[in-house]
């Protein structure tokens, strides 16, 4: 995955290119899926649709995450914390399955933080920037 736009914790789009990658698809959120054929013919790679447009229902901060990175152990928890303590909603959504990460309303599971419904970023943070985003 990368971005038309280089995005933090994602692939160089220039380098993928450079070394052969192409785009495939693209989430509306200027998340790209990007793969090298090794075949004329073979199946394109696509997001699924839920990935596809990012967007959930729920109001608030809501931050869908995985284990696959092992900074989240130690920042998501500090995030819980840090809106507890400063009245911020918030809610953490582990993704525990591969069915769970394959079915999420983003193309990036390791990290997917969401306001209000609209996808913010797939930067983690500390306490002071998710302070800065919410506006504390």
């Amino acid at each position: 995955m990368s971005a038309a736009k280089k995005k933090p914790f994602l692939a160089d789009p220039k380098f993928l290119k450079y070394k052969g990658f192409e785009v495939c698809d693209e989430a509306d959120n200027g998340i790209q899926l990007m793969y090298l054929p090794f075949e004329k013919g073979a199946p394109i790679p696509a997001f699924r649709e839920c990935a596809k447009h990012p967007h959930i229902a729920e109001k608030g901060f809501v931050l869908y995450y995985t284990h696959q990175c092992p900074f989240n152990a130690k920042y998501v928890p500090v995030l819980e914390e840090t809106a507890e303590k400063n009245g911020i909603p918030f809610k953490a959504i582990l993704l525990g399955s591969k069915e769970e990460a394959r079915n999420a309303p983003t193309p990036v599971t390791t990290y997917a933080l969401f306001y209000d419904g609209e996808y913010i970023t797939n930067e983690q943070m500390n306490d002071r920037k998710f302070l800065k985003l919410a506006g504390r």
